[in-house]
């Protein structure tokens, strides 16, 4: 689609130029002096835009139409990759893609949100938000892969889960919610890798990890920028200064310690080189399971369990002064005594 974000167009004018020198250069040496030059303020200007992006610019990266989803990345890490469909309980949910899979010939259980490319596909697939039955489903696999003791690799990737009528009433809260308590009790690892959006229990619901790794791309959030706007200042159109205050970009989640590492992009974003992007992600998920390897069952869960617990801190101030009462309460009480004693 070659598709170029508002912040991108000095490089987007640049490579219009070099295409259209390459399609007439036919080995003419000035011409391709010209092609070559153009390349390097091309590669100068991409780096001084990609070195000092703003939280909302990453967020336009995290949805790029052309950022690769969970099957590119299972494609490229992963071998053997079997899909498993349906949640036994009321029906398949295509917007969580779950399977067996192997990684470097390892046996992995893998889960992760998929979005879709054409409009037919994203209709499918709910645009990557997820149905209660998707969440039973990736809670099925959770326990498949628990009771043949196989590490699980989730990819989150959602705006949040659906919140339509017909998915409050199959029980979503209480699906996402089982999946929290279900999580945190697994004796197998879980390993998460936020690849675009992270939007809100919708994410949660397949992230309770013993580590939570992030593209630096990608964004995690409780709540989307354009709904922080709509609520806190009645205008969506602000998202923009929403994303500057809510701290959901890969470096403030590692500073408040809510992820544990940031896997990173070619310049440009993962969509410019999905192989490269799909090795850092490979080699990151190695080295996550690797530190899980001696830990024991009860180990690998209270690791979970314990991550998650330390998140956030409480500031305790000097105790508060007791507050008078205003008259009209102290007659109140003083009448109150006087009838307890005169009964």
């Amino acid at each position: 689609m070659n598709v170029s974000l508002d912040f991108e167009q000095p490089v987007a004018e640049i490579e219009k130029q070099i295409s259209e020198l390459k399609a007439i250069s036919q080995d003419d040496e000035n011409i391709l002096k010209k092609i070559k030059t153009l390349e390097k303020n091309r590669d100068e200007i991409r780096e001084k835009i990609y070195s000092s992006l703003t939280p909302w610019q990453r967020i336009q990266i995290a949805r790029h139409p052309e950022r690769p989803y969970s099957s590119d990345y299972i494609k490229m890490i992963f071998e053997d990759f079997t899909e498993l469909r349906g949640d036994r309980v009321f029906g398949e949910d295509s917007a969580l893609l779950c399977g067996i899979a192997a990684l470097s010939g390892e046996p992995v259980a893998v889960i992760g949100h998929q979005k879709g490319r054409t409009l037919q596909e994203n209709m499918d697939r709910n645009f990557g938000m997820a149905h209660p039955e998707g969440y039973r489903k990736a809670a099925r696999i959770m326990k498949l892969a628990e009771k043949f003791n196989r590490p699980i690799i989730t990819f989150i990737d959602t705006s949040g889960a659906y919140p339509g009528i017909a998915a409050e009433e199959r029980g979503q809260a209480e699906a996402i919610a089982r999946n929290l308590r279900d999580m945190s009790n697994l004796k197998v690892p879980v390993i998460s890798v936020v690849i675009g959006e992270g939007g809100s229990g919708g994410a949660l619901g397949i992230g309770v990890s013993n580590k939570v790794l992030m593209l630096e791309n990608a964004y995690y959030s409780v709540i989307s920028p354009e709904g922080c706007a709509a609520i806190l200042f009645r205008d969506g159109s602000k998202a923009k200064e929403a994303a500057d205050a809510m701290k959901i970009t890969a470096q403030d989640l590692l500073n408040l310690k809510v992820i544990d590492e940031i896997i990173k992009e070619p310049l440009g974003g993962a969509h410019i080189d999905p192989e490269k992007t799909a090795d850092n992600i490979k080699a990151a998920l190695l080295k996550s399971l690797k530190r899980c390897e001696d830990m024991s069952a009860s180990e690998i869960s209270r690791d979970r369990y314990e991550k998650f617990r330390a998140m956030g801190f409480i500031s305790e101030g000097a105790p508060l002064k007791k507050k008078r009462l205003p008259s009209a309460q102290k007659s109140a009480k003083k009448t109150k005594k006087q009838i307890n004693k005169d009964n």
